[in-house]
This record gives C-alpha cells, sequence and structure tokens, in this order.
C-alpha cells in the first residue's frame, strides 16, 4: 500500500484530471454532433465504448454525416487510428508480467494521452500507474461526456469555438518537452512536423500524422547504429 502510494505521489494527477476533463468536454462535443448528424442515439454511445478512439471516431461520424459511404467511413476511421500501433510499441513494459485479460484491456485503453503521461514518468512503476490511471480515467470520463452531449443534442457542436480543439495539443507538447533535449529526438520532431505541416495540405485528416513517422526511421537507425558500435 505505501509503494503504491509512492508511485502515486511521483504521477502528476493533476494534469491528468485536467486532461479526463478536457476530455468529458470532447466527447459531450462528439455526442452532439453525432445526434446532430441524424445518427441513432445508441451508435455514439457503444461506439465510444467499443471502439473508443476519439479523432476516429469523429472521423466516421463526419464521413456519415455528409453522405459518404458507411464502409469508407469505417476504412478511414481505422487508418486514422493506425497511430496507436508504435505508441503501443513504445510503452511495451506497462503489460509485462500482467494476465491476458489485462493485456487486452489496456490495448484498448491506449490513447495518446495515456501514452504520453507513461513515457513522462522515469521509473517502471510510475509509468504503469501513469498509464492506468489516465487510461482508466479518459475511458470514463470520455464516454460520460458522451452520453451527456448524445441526451442534450446539438448544445455543444464546435469545440474550437471554445478552444477545447486546441487543449490536447497543448498538454501533448509540454509532456514531450523534457524529451527534446536530445538532438536526435528533437531533429526527428522538428522533420515530422515539417512532413505533416506540408501533407496537410494535400492529405485528409490523419494522414498527414501517419506520414511524419518516416522522420522517426533515421533516428532510429542512427540509435542502433551507435548502441552496435558501444558493443563491439
Amino acid at each position: 500500500m505505501r509503494s503504491t502510494w509512492r508511485t502515486l505521489q511521483g504521477v502528476n494527477m493533476r494534469d491528468i484530471a485536467l486532461v479526463c476533463l478536457a476530455d468529458a468536454l470532447v466527447g459531450a462535443s462528439f455526442g452532439a454532433i453525432s445526434v446532430a448528424a441524424d445518427l441513432p442515439l445508441w451508435l455514439p454511445v457503444a461506439m465510444s465504448l467499443v471502439v473508443f478512439a476519439g479523432s476516429s471516431q469523429f472521423v466516421f461520424v463526419g464521413i456519415l454525416a455528409v453522405g459518404g459511404n458507411p464502409i469508407a467511413a469505417v476504412a478511414s476511421a481505422l487508418l486514422a487510428n493506425t497511430r496507436l500501433v508504435p505508441l503501443g510499441f513504445s510503452i511495451g513494459s506497462v503489460f509485462e508480467n500482467v494476465s491476458p485479460l489485462k493485456r487486452l484491456l489496456g490495448a484498448h485503453l491506449i490513447t495518446d494521452e495515456a501514452v504520453a503521461f507513461s513515457v513522462a514518468e522515469k521509473d517502471e512503476g510510475s509509468r504503469r500507474t501513469a498509464f492506468w490511471l489516465c487510461g482508466i480515467g479518459l475511458f470514463v470520463t470520455w464516454n460520460i461526456g458522451v452520453v451527456i452531449g448524445t441526451l442534450g443534442g446539438g448544445v455543444i457542436t464546435d469545440t474550437a469555438a471554445l478552444g477545447l480543439d486546441a487543449a490536447f495539443p497543448a498538454i501533448l507538447l509540454g509532456l514531450i518537452m523534457p524529451a527534446l533535449r536530445d538532438l536526435g529526438t528533437r531533429s526527428a520532431a522538428l522533420v515530422g512536423a515539417g512532413i505533416a505541416l506540408v501533407a496537410s495540405m494535400f492529405l485528409p485528416s490523419g494522414l498527414p500524422v501517419l506520414l511524419s513517422l518516416i522522420a522517426v526511421v533515421p533516428a532510429m537507425l542512427s540509435t542502433t547504429a551507435v548502441t552496435r558500435q558501444e558493443s563491439a
């Protein structure tokens, strides 16, 4: 019990709580937008429970709202969510020595925010605690927000008007700032940002971020080469 409390003390609980609050508000927006798009009330609620991927859910609803093909909507949503695959690898140690059921639950809770909070911690115990606290907190608050937004109708339809669209990027930027002290990481981040910026002029939402992952390859190759030289 004492060790658990010490681990909790090492995690930034306040920032996690703020992210969960913002998540609830965006979830309410998603529920309201889904209702405004004439989708059945149960669909956004069921999607949030089963899929739990905010960006993919917005993509899916957005395509259906303009009369798009449901198959195209599903394909686009899945494509937007493929960015979570490399994120999952980055926190693989969180799922070491856990039961298959817990590992499956953890995979469902992987989000940009949960991963960011996890990798920001220095020791393994704090990383594991940060991931589960943020992941479960986001899942609960997102679904509560979606239910409220669905029942409330079209009251909240524009997160940009409230500045909520900038909340997650700002928080994530703050979390990754310490990692940017490393020259290799900083170079990869700048190149990736440049690729995403240029690609956003031509590609639909979600694809520029995936394309920017190309910048990670040279950094990985460089790190591997250095490791081999040191071990030689």
